[in-house]
Parts: structure tokens; C-alpha cells; sequence
């Protein structure tokens, strides 16, 4: 398993050597620092945890800065890894992306989508809506019935009007494409979930 953390920057693209154009998301990648190991002797799983982004010290409580050894990070995010790869990692260790996922590297990238706020069954669920025709009244973006006569309460999972966004997406098979000469911004193949600056989890399967 290999992994690195970044901030989506935006979109862009990129030319291929044959003069294609491909569509590409922009990562801000920055060194990671290992914050602690987890074992399954002690924590009964293994994985790595590790700091990424910078935090003020007056925004974290002190025992998370006795945590860090100090160091404010502003995320703290844990990466399950096979328990004989923890040898490859130790506390204080720096890792950058360009050294753990290499170009070319199928991955699997996860974000927070945006947030839509509360909206109706149009735009939620792509509902048709009512007849355009003469004499409609008010109904053009209605959910219609939701109940049909045979119970007297609504059954869970009906396609309602609610909280749109801002849920953990994946997005399996991109394509890391490049990263730029300076080491600081990876491109990845198409869209990436989330708004400009959110995190991005991206992971992916190395064969030893």
C-alpha cells in the first residue's frame, strides 16, 4: 500500500507526446511527517498515522500537541498498511508523495464532495417533474406521491427533498500523470471530488 495526502488546487490539462489534450486535477502534495505507528500487538491493527498542513499551536489542545511532539498539523489521518511495511516507517520520519506513488500509478482518490445545501427531488435525485402543460399550478418540481393508498406511513428510503453533498467520495482507477519538476503539485487524470483546498486521500496497490 502506498498513500499521500494533498489539497485540490483546480483543474487543468495536459498535453500527451502524440498532441492530445487530457483533462487533469491539480494536487498540492506536500512532505507528510509520521506522527505515530499503530501495531496489532498493541492497537490490534496496523497502520500509519501521519501530520499534513500546517495549524496554528493556539488552535490545538495540549494533548494533541504533546501528540505531535509539538508540531501543529492540521490533519491527523491514519493509513492501514500491512503489518510486516511498518518496518519501511518510524515516528519523525518525512515522506513525499513522488517517493511513495510514482508516476504512471493507478490509484484510488477520496474527498469530501461539495455541499450542495437542502434541495428538492429535481435536483437531488433527477426527478422528472409534473406536466409543463396549461393549468399546472405550482407543481412543476413537486415530488408527486409518496405514499400510494396501501400504508399509512412512509417507507425508509424514499427519494425525498433533504441535504444534498457533502459526503466521502471514492473515485477508483485515476491515473497519476506527472508530478511538476519542484515536486510540489501531482496531476492526476480527470475529476477529483471536493472544493478548491479540501483534502485528498489518495491510495494506492504497489506490487511488491
Amino acid at each position: 500500500m502506498s498513500f499521500f495526502l494533498a489539497t485540490k488546487a483546480g483543474m487543468t490539462q495536459l498535453f500527451t507526446d502524440d498532441g492530445r489534450a487530457v483533462p487533469v486535477t491539480a494536487l498540492a502534495v506536500a512532505p507528510m511527517t509520521v506522527v505515530a505507528l499503530r501495531t496489532p500487538e498493541r492497537d490490534g491493527y496496523a497502520a500509519v498515522q501521519v501530520g499534513f498542513g500546517e495549524q496554528k499551536p493556539q488552535r490545538l489542545s495540549r494533548s494533541v500537541l504533546g501528540h505531535t511532539k509539538g508540531k501543529a498539523f492540521r490533519w491527523l489521518v491514519e493509513f492501514r498498511v500491512a503489518a510486516e511495511a511498518l518496518a519501511q516507517f518510524s515516528v519523525g520520519q518525512e515522506l513525499t508523495a513522488a517517493d511513495l506513488v510514482p508516476e504512471g500509478a493507478e490509484v484510488t482518490v477520496v474527498g469530501t464532495s461539495k455541499g450542495k445545501g437542502f434541495q428538492g427531488v429535481v435536483k437531488r435525485w433527477g426527478f422528472k417533474g409534473g406536466p409543463k402543460s396549461h393549468g399546472q399550478a405550482h407543481n412543476l418540481r413537486a415530488p408527486g406521491s409518496i405514499g400510494g393508498g396501501l400504508r399509512a406511513r412512509v417507507p425508509k428510503g424514499m427519494r425525498m427533498a433533504g441535504r444534498m453533498g457533502g459526503d466521502r467520495v471514492s473515485v477508483r482507477n485515476v491515473q497519476v500523470l506527472r508530478y511538476d519538476p519542484s515536486g510540489a503539485v501531482a496531476y492526476v487524470k480527470g475529476s477529483v471530488p471536493g472544493t478548491r483546498g479540501s483534502l485528498v486521500r489518495v491510495e494506492a496497490l504497489i506490487a511488491e
